[in-house]
């Protein structure tokens, strides 16, 4: 009977084993790795070089990094830049432990956290031709915005707003302005046509009271008619740091203030040096400096020569229309009487203008400041205006041609520095140099008035042209033409030398106009 029982206790014990055994492989054997044929099965992971824990797969690692990120991603409003450098050291095993995810996972987090090297704000980066600027926020946008429409809209009637841009691909936003007036009365409408008796009433009343394009002064609304911004804006969200964004009150200032851009301007009828440089608040050395083909102040500009001139002008531009009233003095178009017998540059005042005085109702198109076009809705006129009356010439006057062939320009026109003793400082002509001896030719056809010996000029040549003007060629060598005798264009007068107060071999030319010389290189062909 004892040993039975012995034997009993035996029997007992190997099923308590054997249960404890299968309790153990339940519960404790998840954390290892199962077992592979052949390849790494087991990963220790550490990132940044610190030790995070150990993995059964690469795939689990990096799935794990991925949301330990979004987790510290999730912590903060703005973007996070942490460093993160993963490490795996793999190793094939037959049985190893491995972490849980979730431990691997708040370690890595602790790591990164460790790592943040800084932070990125959400922005807006507004964009305008070639110049841009972050801003901190949409509301910022708006700001800059609407400061920039508000120089123009003084009392507030229109608003800007953000929309997508339908021609980007990309979600890219740009401007569209809305008259606060337009958005009240189409809240107000109702969106049904009229019909019935509405519509009965409507029309008598337009029968009764037709729409007169003659309206009185009184029936014009004055003020601003529509605006709008010249230049493409165009706005992206974006992550930057803080250092990069701008605040908005220096935004506003780089957006509205004016600055000098350089222009084209065409020479238009009655424009002197003097007057441009005034128009545009130059000064006459800075015309000259910014434009090569302006030698000096005394230059002859003709119309319809274009020159650089400067202008202030914001980097963001604001075009607007205004209806408005005024009363003006006003000139009546001058009225041409063509000669066909004159040259074109002749020309007579007939009958000399009188102003008129006329009432307007007009629509102006501006540029910031700068008008840009005027369409009159309405003119009512006091007295009118009596009209200038020039007769003209039509005949095209010839063309003038270098007098010499060659010779290199030594001396330009207008004023220089050190000259010859005995010589002007405002040098009246050019100078080419030349050998002695170099054949000088009429620049255009005419009669020679005088030919000797000049003063400073040594032996020199005066001819008169037909349209009026005159030439002169100094410091010649011979003189093979008289006074009295007619010569054409390309014709040999003379051969160049060094006579008369001269520092060297050349010839020189002169072009005068009305007695006065201008720049020669103005005219010749």
């Amino acid at each position: 009977m004892k040993f039975l029982g012995h034997k009993k206790f035996r029997v007992s014990l190997l099923y308590g084993t054997a249960l404890s055994i299968m309790i153990w492989i339940i519960l404790i054997l998840p954390s290892f790795s199962p077992i592979k044929s052949s390849g790494d099965n087991i990963f220790k992971v550490s990132l940044n070089g610190v030790y995070v824990g150990t993995l059964s797969s690469e795939k689990a690692a990096r799935k794990c990094l991925r949301d330990a990120r979004r987790k510290l991603s999730s912590e903060s409003d703005e973007l996070v830049l942490a460093s993160a450098e993963l490490e795996l050291e793999g190793d094939d095993v037959f049985f190893g432990q491995v972490d849980k995810r979730k431990t691997v996972r708040q370690n890595m987090l602790n790591v990164l956290k460790d790592n943040i090297s800084g932070t990125l704000d959400r922005s807006y980066t507004v964009k305008i031709n070639k110049y841009s600027v972050n801003l901190d926020s949409k509301d910022d946008v708006f700001k800059l915005l609407q400061e920039a429409l508000s120089r123009y809209d003084t009392d507030g009637e229109y608003v800007v707003e953000l929309v997508t841009d339908p021609t980007r691909e990309i979600n890219v936003l740009t401007s569209q302005i809305n008259s606060k007036e337009e958005e009240r009365e189409e809240a107000e409408a109702v969106n049904l046509p009229e019909a019935g008796f509405d519509l009965a009433m409507t029309n008598l009343f337009k029968e009764i009271h037709p729409e007169s394009e003659d309206k009185d002064f009184e029936d014009y609304d004055l003020g601003l008619m529509n605006i709008d911004f010249g230049d493409k804006v165009e706005v992206v969200e974006s992550y930057l740091p803080v250092s990069e964004i701008t605040d908005i009150q220096t935004a506003i200032d780089e957006v509205t203030k004016d600055k000098e851009t350089n222009q084209i301007y065409e020479i238009q009828p009655g424009d002197t040096l003097g007057i441009i440089a005034e128009n545009f608040n130059l000064t006459l050395d800075d015309l000259v400096a910014m434009n090569e083909t302006i030698e000096t102040a005394e230059s002859t500009i003709r119309v319809g020569d274009e020159i650089i001139v400067t202008v202030p002008e914001p980097e963001l531009s604001v075009v607007y229309t205004k209806q408005e009233y005024y009363e003006e003095d006003y000139e009546a178009d001058v009225i041409y009487i063509d000669n066909d017998s004159w040259y074109t540059t002749k020309s007579e005042v007939v009958q000399e203008p009188s102003a008129g005085h006329r009432k307007v109702v007009a629509q102006i198109t501006y540029e910031n400041n700068s008008e840009t076009q005027r369409e009159i809705q309405k003119e009512e006129v006091t007295y009118e205006a009596v009209p200038k009356i020039v007769e003209r010439g039509t005949i095209v006057p010839p063309t003038y041609i270098k007098p010499i062939s060659g010779g290199r320009l030594s001396s330009g026109f207008g004023r220089r520095k050190a000259p010859t003793k005995g010589a002007s400082s405002f040098h009246k002509g050019v100078d080419w140099a030349t050998p002695v001896g170099t054949a000088v030719m009429a620049s255009n056809a005419g009669v020679v008035t005088r030919a000797g010996w000049g003063r400073g000029y040594g032996y020199v040549v005066y001819i008169s042209h037909a349209d009026g003007r005159e030439t002169r060629y100094g410091h010649l060598s011979k003189i093979l033409v008289k006074p009295g005798q007619s010569v054409s264009q390309g014709e040999k007068i003379a051969l160049s030398g060094n006579t008369g107060v001269s520092t060297g071999a050349h010839l020189h030319f002169e072009i005068l106009i009305g007695g006065s010389q201008v720049n020669p290189l103005s005219y010749l062909d």
